[in-house]
């Protein structure tokens, strides 16, 4: 069976991507469902509130979420989270995207 290619529709990713911290630095992370497992990530990315996500607030040492979910080569959903409002169906996702990514224990 051929495999979609990176510019195909069906192809759907979501990023999300940590800033800030005390050190400032940046985390990103990254998960690309397989086929048969796009329609349960569908509902969690349908499930979060991207049309009433707020701009993230500014603060020192907070961090700072952007996420964001690519179908194709089209991003269709964006959002700039403050470390608080990560909660619900925004946790969820997140949780999801890094345990998907799979970084090494001491990249967590």
């Amino acid at each position: 069976m051929p495999q979609p290619d990176s510019t195909s529709p069906e192809r759907f990713v979501v990023i999300v991507v940590r800033s800030g911290g005390i050190a400032g630095l940046s985390k990103q992370w990254r998960a690309e469902p397989d086929p048969e497992r796009a329609p349960r990530w569908r509902e969690l990315v349908e499930s979060c509130p991207w049309d009433a996500a707020a701009t993230a607030s500014p603060g020192a040492d907070r961090y700072q979420w952007r996420i964001e979910v690519h179908r194709g080569d089209t991003a269709v959903h964006r959002a700039r989270l403050g470390d608080a409002q990560i909660e619900g169906p925004w946790r969820t996702l997140v949780d999801e995207v890094r345990h998907a990514a799979s970084p090494s224990p001491r990249e967590r």
